[in-house]
Formats: structure tokens, sequence, C-alpha cells
């Protein structure tokens, strides 16, 4: 780009030696002419054919001096950001944060200005270098939905990401098109796209929500239980995941059905067999603390709480650690909305869950509990105690290969991807 100057230089040296038809239409050296012969005649004159020429000339090189000018203008416009381009190619390594601000600020700058040829042609020479990342395959389908009749362009922009450059690892753009294809009318196709999920990712809690959530628009919430059943029963589906699934379920038959006991019923059934998922225990005491009440249900409420957290203390193999961030949930609960015997509730969990160690290794949860309100000198926290003997709560504590799945969140696309940090440094992951 920044050659523009002396290219223009020189065709403009070279222009005064070529033949007039070589540089501009027909049309437009007949206007030319026009404009010549009768600024000639404004004055009774007749010029030769030599001066004639020249004139025209002149015209032309003064026409193609504007274009040049604008180029320019147009350049400077753009030169900060050109200037900073330093990787113009497609690599499969990451980029430089740097490199993805100014290429953002670019994007910025273009779609500001408005020219849909010019914001095109940008977003295809960023995606050269970009391609590897959502983002900027997000923005660009955000950004072609924006204009008026562009349903195809959009479906081809979500297609190359997804067939070419995204990794199904990453399915927030299939699901992206999934929803597309779903507003077009093609429900059929979108059921094939989180089916295609699945096949790769039978864990992407993400992606069975979102066909269960596909299912329940279109054909009712009898078919959303449906995909939940089938990924339940699948033994291609991790116990953790399960997990995430019944509380989706349990949520679907609360929040769409309106059913509390249903929904109140499936945590409770189902404890048992997902005792060890931290993401299980958070939606249930979630689910209960959201539960409406007044003055007369609110002791009922309360150990509808209190007995989330106790059964999660007393079966769940989870870490200490994720035991006590759980438990703190039920203070707060106490502080905020218990009654006048609150405090001795509180101050009961509060050293189970912060106390001292017993000075026998072989005590049970139940013991500690037991002593604990017995007011005990020496009552300590089970928890406490299982940070120094992993069984002495009775309840050994899982693996460390397990832990890390039972301890995760399950979050969705837009959860964990935020607005970027424009101040970030080193290279800029792909996820």
């Amino acid at each position: 780009m920044h050659q523009y100057a002396r290219y223009f230089e020189r065709f403009r040296q070279m222009a005064h030696t070529r033949p007039l038809p070589e540089l501009t239409p027909s049309d437009v050296q007949a206007r030319y002419r026009a404009e010549v012969e009768a600024e000639a005649a404004q004055f009774g004159l007749q010029k030769p054919e030599l001066e004639v020429e020249r004139d025209i000339r002149a015209k032309i090189d003064a026409a193609f001096y504007e274009i040049f000018q604008n180029t320019q203008g147009e350049t400077n416009k753009r030169w900060t950001y050109e200037a900073e381009i330093k990787r113009p190619y497609f690599h499969v390594t990451a980029l430089e944060h740097n490199q993805l601000i100014n290429w953002r600020k670019y994007l910025d700058f273009e779609e500001a200005e408005g020219d849909y040829q010019r914001v095109v042609f940008l977003y295809e020479r960023c995606l050269v270098t970009c391609a590897l990342y959502d983002e900027i395959w997000f923005r660009y389908a955000r950004w072609m939905s924006a204009q008026e009749g562009k349903d195809e362009e959009v479906r081809n922009i979500y297609l190359r990401a997804a067939t070419l450059f995204v990794p199904i690892s990453r399915p927030g753009i299939r699901l992206q098109l999934a929803y597309f294809e779903e507003m077009c009318g093609r429900v059929d196709v979108a059921r094939d796209i989180h089916a295609a999920v699945l096949m790769v990712l039978p864990d992407c809690v993400e992606a069975i929500v979102s066909w269960a959530n596909l299912q329940r628009r279109q054909s009712g919430l009898d078919a959303a239980i449906e995909v939940y059943k089938a990924q339940i029963d699948s033994p291609a589906v991790d116990i953790f995941t399960k997990a995430a699934l019944v509380t989706e379920w349990a949520y679907l038959l609360w929040k769409v059905k309106g059913s509390v006991d249903e929904a109140r019923a499936a945590f409770v059934n189902n404890a048992q067999w997902y005792a060890d998922s931290h993401w299980f225990w958070l939606k249930w005491l979630e689910f209960e603390l959201e539960q409406p009440t007044n003055a007369e249900l609110e002791a009922q409420h309360g150990e509808r709480v209190k007995n989330v957290v106790v059964e999660m203390r007393t079966k769940s193999r989870l870490s200490p650690g994720i035991k006590q961030d759980v438990g703190q949930v039920y203070l707060n609960y106490l502080q905020l909305r218990g009654g006048k015997e609150a405090m001795k509730e509180f101050l009961l969990v509060d050293r189970e869950l912060f106390g001292y160690v017993f000075p026998s290794a072989r005590h049970t949860a139940q013991d500690v509990h037991d002593a604990n309100r017995k007011h005990s000198p020496q009552s300590v926290s089970f928890i406490t105690k299982a940070k120094q003997s992993k069984d002495a709560s009775g309840v050994p504590e899982l693996d460390e290969t397990t832990r890390p799945s039972a301890e995760r969140h399950f979050l969705k696309y837009y959860q964990l991807h935020r607005d970027p940090d424009p101040n970030a440094q080193g290279t800029a992951d792909f996820a």
C-alpha cells in the first residue's frame, strides 16, 4: 500500500507518451474534447488539434491526480493500522495479542466508515491471518447478518469456519450455525449439526442442552426430556456429564413445566448416583435457595437448604476445599435469612467446616458432628481433618485423576468468552 505514490509518479510520466485511447475510454475522451472545444468557443477561437490534445491530456492528468489524492487520504486514515500488521499470511501458530488488538481496531474503523465492499475485503484479509480464532468468525457473521438480504453470505461464513478452520473441540461456532439454520426454518439441519458435534464430543454439556432446548422449542417439553434421557442412558457419556444433565432436566421441570416437586424429586432421587459431582450440589442448592417463601414457609425452606448441605458433606467425596465453598453459601444463607436460632447452626457448621483436628485419625464425620453438638473442646471439622488424613471422615476422597472432572463447572460459550483485554500481552490462545 505504501508504494502507491511511487506507482502514480511512474504512471504519470508514462501517460505523457501513450496515445489517448490507452488512457481513457472513448466516451470520457469525447466528453473532455467537447469541454475543450466549448471553452475555446467562448472566446471565438478554434484550437488546432495539437492544442486540443494537450488540453485533453491535462484534464486526464487532473482526473488521475484527483484519484491519487483520494487514495492518499484513504491510505493515511488506515496507515496506523496497516503499519502494525506484522504477519499478513496464514500460520498455525498463535498470534501476539497486540496483533489481534490491531485487527479489532482496524475492523472497528472500517465498519464505522460504512463501505460494504471495504469491510468485506478487510474481513477476508483478516481471516487469512486469524482463521483459527473463533472471535473473528463470530464477528464477521454478526456483521454480515446485520446487512439486508445476506443470509446466504452468513451461512457461508459459518460453514467456512466450521468445516475448515475451527476445530470441533471448540463447538461454539457450530452451535451458532445451528441457531442460524433454525432461524431460517431448516430445523432438521440444526438437529444434524448438534448430532454431529456429539458424535465427536459426547460429553459436551452445552451441545446436549442446546439440542434439548431445540427440541423443546420445536416439539415440546417431552421431546426435550427424551434428549436428556437418551444421553443419561448412553454409556459413552461421562458420569459427571450425566450429573450436569440431571440438573438441567430438573431445571426444565421447574422453569418450563412449573413443577417444583418433580424438580426436587429429580435431585433427591439422583443424589446417590451423582454425589461426587460438585455441579450437582451447586445446582441443587441454587434450586432450593431460589424457591419463593414467606413467614409460614421459611422454617421448611431452611430445612430443605440445610438438607442439601448435610447430604453433600456426608455423602460426597469432593475435596475439603470444595465442601467448604458450598458450606460458605449455607453460612451466608443463615446470616441473611436465618431466624432466631440461626447463629447456633451457623457456629456449628462453621466449626465443622473450619475447626481443628481430632487427635485420633479414626473418627468419622458423625463423630465430629456429635462432638461439636456437645461442645467438646476436642471437636473439630472432619473436613479439616480430611486435609491431613484422607480417610478420616469416613468418606474417602476422589483420586487425583477423577477430581478435576468431579469439580469442574459446566459453562456456556458466552460465559467463557468475554470482551478481550485491550492490554493483554504475549500470545493469544485460539480458544
